[in-house]
Order: structure tokens, then sequence, then C-alpha cells
């Protein structure tokens, strides 16, 4: 799989959860849905806008070549991490948003791992994205907490 194709299926997909998540937001008030706000924001902010920016940086700032294996490993344990978050915090489930952080994590650490194959002129780049990996990284176990007592 070449980089073009893996950087265009990640903003894709990732742009489809903006989308989703804006589409969230609108229902939120018409169908009261109590946990909506926060739907919206996972949805466009994790699910979305993190997934577009693998694809971002894996095309322009750290273009390490991509396996079809890792490329698969990377795609699914997002997408089903971040669906076990969503699913495990609107039933109750803590496990399953546990199971899904774990999955986030692994996907995180991949993504600092491709920083060591940054283009020339891009380092400022790599150290921005490397700080909001950081901060993805450190919000999952604090999620997971809030997950568990119920917050």
């Amino acid at each position: 799989m070449t980089n073009q194709r893996y950087s265009l299926t990640f903003f894709l997909i990732g742009s489809a959860f903006v989308v989703l998540g804006g589409l969230t937001a609108a229902a939120v008030e018409p169908l009261k849905f109590p946990d909506g706000s926060w739907l919206a924001a996972y949805l466009v902010l994790v699910a979305g806008v993190a997934q577009c920016l693998f694809g971002i940086v894996r095309r322009y700032v750290a273009p390490a070549p991509a396996t079809a294996l890792g490329f698969t490993v990377e795609l699914v344990c997002w997408n089903v991490g971040n669906a076990a978050v969503v699913v495990g915090d609107l039933a109750g489930i803590p496990a399953l948003v546990g199971v899904g952080g774990a999955l986030l994590v692994v996907v995180l650490v991949l993504q600092l791992v491709h920083l060591r194959h940054v283009v020339p002129g891009a380092r400022w780049a790599a150290w921005l994205y490397g700080i909001v990996v950081a901060i993805l990284l450190v919000s999952i176990p604090v999620g997971i907490v809030l997950a568990a007592i119920g917050a």
C-alpha cells in the first residue's frame, strides 16, 4: 500500500467522522440527548480530526513506507477502539471503554514510531504532532477513569 492511499484512507474516514460529529451536535437539542455534546466532540476531535492528522502526517511529515499489515492494524485499531469507547461509555460498560482505550494507545504509539522518519524541514510539524499525540495519550487514562466512576 502506498503512503498516498494510506493517507487518503485515514483522511477520508476521519473527515466522515467530523461530519458525523457535526450532525450529532445538530441533533443534540431536538432529541434531548444528554450525552450528545460529549459524543459530538469525541467524534469530531478524536475519531475525526486525529484520524485526518494520521493521514496528513504520514503523507507530508513522516513518510516511512507503509506496509499493508501496519496500515490495517492502525486503521482497524483506531476505528474499533473509538467504537468501543463510544459504545462502552453510552452503555455504561467501563471495561469496553478500557479495551477501546487500549486499542487507541496502540495506534498512538505507532504514530510516535512513524516520527522516526521526518522529512527535512518538517521537524517543527513533527514536534507539534508529537505534542498532539502525547495529549491524546494522557487523556485516554483520564477518560477510562471517568467512565469507570460514571462521570
